[in-house]
C-alpha cells in the first residue's frame, strides 16, 4: 500500500509539473492562435485551393499554419474547406500544417524534448505533407473523393461576414477584442481534455511503467546503442510508435509530455517522432473522419498517413544522424530528475501569462454579455461517444491529480 501511495504521489507531482512548465507556452500559442482567427478571413483561402497543384497546397500549407492546433477543430475545418471544393490534398495539407507547423506545439516541444524535436516536428512536417501529397497524386482516389463529397452533409464554414473590415479596425474595436477573448476560451474548452488526459497518463507512465515494458514494446530502446540501434530496430520503433497512439484520445499538445517520457526510456528520435506525428492517426479521429467522409476515405486517408509518418520520421533520423545532431539517449530529461516547481523565469513568465488569460477571460464574459454575434464556432463532429468517454477519462484524472496532490500535502 505504501508503494502505491508513493507511485500516485510521484506521478500526480511530475503530471501536475509537466503542465507547469508548459502553461505559459500552451497560454502564448492559444492567444497567437485567437489573434489570427480572428483577424483572419478564409474566404480566399477557400477560392484559392480547388486544384491539387503546388500553389494549393503552398495555401493550404500556410492557412493551416495560421490556424489551430486542435486536432478536432482541424478536422472540422477540414471538411469545411473540402466540402467548399478544396481538392483532397491541399485540404489534407491543411489539416496536416494546423496540427504540425503551429508556433505552440514548437514551444511546448522545445521544453520537453529539445531543440532537435523541433526540428524534426517544423521540417518534418513540411515533408510529411510533400509526402502525403505525393502519394494522393499517385493513388489518385477519384472515386472516393466523389462518394466521400457525395455523402457528406452541408459544410460549416466560418462565417466571414466581416472580411471587408481590416485587421487594423479590428484591433480598435472592443468587440473584436471581446471576440478574440471568446476564440481563446474556446481553444481551451476544445483541447482541455485531451490536456488533462494526456499530462496524467505521462505522469503515470513515468513513475510507474519500468524501462523494462519500453524495451520490450520499442526493440532496442535503452541499451548502449539507443540512440540509433540499427536501421531494422529503427523501422520497427517508427512502426509501432503509431500503433501505440492509435488507441489513446491524447491529442496533437497532450501527448508531448508522453512523448518526452518515451525518449527518456530510450526510444530513438524516429520512434518518438513517429509518435508525435500520429494525433491524427488516432482512433477518435478515425471516427470522426468516417462519419464526414465514409468508412472508404477514411482508411484511406488513415493509410496514406500511416506510409507518410513512418517514412518521414525515417528521414527525419538518419538525416540528423548523417549531420551529427542525433540527440543521444544520455541527453534525454528524465522527467524523474525534474525540479518542476522553481522560482525562476518559467514562474514569471507563468504569472504573466495568467495575467493575461484573466483579462481574456474578462473580455469573453464582456462578449458573452454584448452577444456580439462573432463568435467562432467549432465543430467537433458530432462525436457525441468519443465526448463523453473524454469527459469520464478526464474527470476521473483529474481525481487522480487531486489524490496526489493530497499525498504531497500530507
Amino acid at each position: 500500500m505504501q508503494a502505491f501511495l508513493s507511485t500516485w504521489q510521484e506521478a500526480a507531482t511530475t503530471s501536475l509539473g509537466f503542465f507547469w512548465m508548459a502553461l505559459w507556452a500552451f497560454i502564448l500559442g492559444y492567444i497567437i492562435s485567437s489573434l489570427i482567427q480572428v483577424l483572419v478571413t478564409r474566404e480566399r483561402m477557400q477560392k484559392a485551393m480547388g486544384k491539387d497543384g503546388p500553389k494549393s497546397i503552398a495555401l493550404g500549407t500556410f492557412f493551416g499554419f495560421l490556424s489551430s492546433s486542435c486536432s478536432f477543430s482541424a478536422l472540422s475545418t477540414t471538411r469545411a474547406l473540402f466540402h467548399k471544393g478544396a481538392g483532397l490534398a491541399p485540404s489534407l495539407a491543411f489539416m496536416l500544417a494546423s496540427t504540425n507547423l503551429v508556433i505552440e506545439l514548437g514551444m511546448v516541444i522545445a521544453i520537453f524534448l529539445g531543440w532537435q524535436f523541433v526540428v524534426g516536428e517544423y521540417v518534418g512536417g513540411i515533408l510529411l505533407i510533400l509526402v502525403t501529397w505525393l502519394l494522393v497524386r499517385i493513388t489518385r482516389p477519384r472515386r472516393l473523393e466523389a462518394m466521400a463529397r457525395k455523402k457528406m452533409n452541408q459544410g460549416h464554414a466560418h462565417d466571414d461576414s466581416s472580411a471587408s473590415v481590416s485587421w487594423r479596425e479590428k484591433l480598435t474595436s472592443r468587440a473584436y477584442w471581446q471576440d478574440i477573448g471568446t476564440t481563446y476560451v474556446m481553444e481551451w474548452q476544445m483541447v482541455w481534455k485531451d490536456v488533462l488526459i494526456g499530462f496524467t497518463v505521462a505522469g503515470i507512465i513515468s513513475a510507474a511503467v519500468p524501462q523494462s515494458f519500453f524495451q520490450a514494446l520499442f526493440l532496442g530502446s535503452g541499451g548502449d546503442n539507443a540512440a540509433n540501434p540499427g536501421f531494422w530496430l529503427t523501422l520497427q520503433q517508427a512502426l509501432i510508435a503509431p500503433l501505440a497512439a492509435f488507441f489513446t484520445f491524447i491529442g496533437s499538445m497532450g501527448n508531448i509530455p508522453l512523448a518526452a517520457v518515451l525518449f527518456g526510456q530510450g526510444v530513438t528520435f524516429a520512434g518518438v517522432m513517429a509518435f508525435i506525428f500520429s494525433d491524427l492517426v488516432v482512433l477518435p479521429v478515425l471516427r470522426i473522419n468516417a462519419s464526414y467522409y465514409g468508412w472508404k476515405m477514411a482508411l484511406y486517408i488513415l493509410a496514406i498517413m500511416l506510409v507518410g509518418i513512418v517514412s518521414v520520421a525515417l528521414m527525419m533520423h538518419y538525416g540528423l544522424a548523417a549531420l551529427g545532431m542525433l540527440p543521444e539517449f544520455a541527453s534525454g530529461r528524465d522527467p524523474g530528475e525534474r525540479e518542476f516547481f522553481q522560482i525562476n523565469y518559467q514562474l514569471v513568465l507563468n504569472i504573466a501569462f495568467l495575467l493575461a488569460t484573466a483579462v481574456l477571460l474578462w473580455l469573453y464574459r464582456q462578449g458573452q454579455q454584448a452577444d456580439s454575434g462573432h463568435h467562432h464556432h467549432h465543430d467537433h463532429g458530432g462525436a457525441s461517444l468519443t465526448d463523453k468517454v473524454l469527459r469520464i477519462l478526464s474527470a476521473l484524472a483529474g481525481l487522480w491529480l487531486i489524490g496526489g496532490a493530497v499525498l504531497v500535502l500530507f
